[in-house]
């Protein structure tokens, strides 16, 4: 399917071609950067903030793992996302061990609706903290590029300077762009290594310090959702208008009041599904997803986040409803068309898939 870029007409990347690896580049200690191309060169067309979902071929199975451009929209020819290894990073750690210049590699997306891209605020206030830096350096990027006069007030934490992800980079663009302010929190200093900025953990305090006209700004955060949470209490402490705050998080978010799904479900036919390709039929528990009924029927569907955000697990429905309760990981267009997530839907009375 050709994809033309809303923008510029230009013919663009879609996630039927895989991407091809160009480069691999170590940012900070357990982070680092991929960059890909598109083999047929079409340009690649996302929103400063959005996300990648990688098909990660780790044995003995491919995993679905889902990452942050940390790119810009206005230099299209190329795409990257930049990864920590945590301890159960699988996906991440096979990557760094042998993904390399010239390998392919399926992605999916992008996707995502954290991004300022629709945004006519004038005033920006960024915070994050370890590799939540990757959207907001997406974002800087965008506004960099497209000549607007920056008024970004950027916070970034991590643990040591040393972990400090984008540091040269930001220091080089603040230095050539006075609109946009730098701010580096740490919470202690690199051994034999003196540090002379913001050191502790990030409070009410150094918001003040650090942003004095918040209340004026859009805010955007990403990071760990400890951090998140931390910050979200400092600016409602302080009055913020938290219409003004967007987050984003690889994490599933806090339970909602449970939806009664039996009192919701056709009271007349119980849930199953109906896996058209195989011919295959599972009769559902009330409270089973699509994707777990899918897994018990020994029906494979690609899931990555299993809370609606990475949109991996996207498949077609044939007839049937659903309830499903997403967070983002699916378009309107999408869902028009029939296309449901297997991890957050389940059946009302009887459905019909195209797998």
């Amino acid at each position: 399917m050709t994809y033309l870029s809303p923008v510029t007409g230009a013919d663009c990347w879609t996630d039927e071609e895989p991407l091809e690896c160009v480069s691999v580049v170590p940012e900070a200690p357990g982070v680092t950067s991929f960059t890909f191309r598109a083999p047929s060169g079409r340009m690649f067309d996302f929103r400063a903030g959005q996300f990648l979902t990688l098909e990660i071929p780790v044995p003995p199975e491919t995993v679905h793992r889902t990452y942050t451009i940390s790119s810009s929209p206005t230099r299209p020819n190329l795409i990257s996302i930049t990864a920590k290894a945590q301890t159960d990073s699988f996906g991440t750690r096979w990557m760094m061990h042998n993904l390399t210049p010239g390998m392919r590699i399926k992605a999916m997306g992008p996707s995502g609706q954290f991004t300022m891209a629709d945004s006519r605020a004038e005033k920006f206030l960024l915070i994050s903290a370890g590799v939540g830096v990757t959207p907001m350096m997406s974002m800087t990027m965008d506004l960099w590029d497209s000549g607007r006069t920056l008024d970004v007030v950027f916070i970034n934490c991590a643990r040591r300077p040393s972990e400090l992800i984008f540091r040269q980079r930001l220091e080089e663009m603040a230095s050539r762009a006075p609109g946009l302010d730098l701010k580096f929190v740490v919470s202690g200093p690199d051994p034999f290594s003196p540090w002379t900025g913001y050191q502790g953990r990030f409070n009410q305090l150094m918001l003040g310090l650090m942003a004095p006209d918040f209340l004026e700004r859009q805010v955007y955060c990403c990071g760990p959702e400890p951090f998140m949470q931390s910050v979200r209490e400092a600016l409602a402490g302080f009055g913020f208008d938290m219409q003004g705050y967007h987050q984003e998080s690889f994490v599933a978010p806090q339970q909602q009041a449970p939806v009664d799904l039996l009192a919701d479900a056709d009271q007349g036919e119980d849930p199953a599904i109906h896996f058209a390709c195989s011919d295959r039929h599972y009769d559902c528990a009330p409270d089973e997803t699509v994707l777990l009924a899918a897994r018990a029927a020994g029906v494979t569907i690609p899931s990555g986040c299993t809370f609606g955000v990475c949109g991996s697990c996207k498949v077609r429905k044939l007839s049937g409803e659903v309830h499903m309760v997403h967070n983002g990981g699916i378009l309107a267009e999408d869902i028009e068309a029939g296309y449901i997530l297997a991890c957050c839907s389940h059946p009302r009375g009887k459905i019909s898939l195209d797998l």
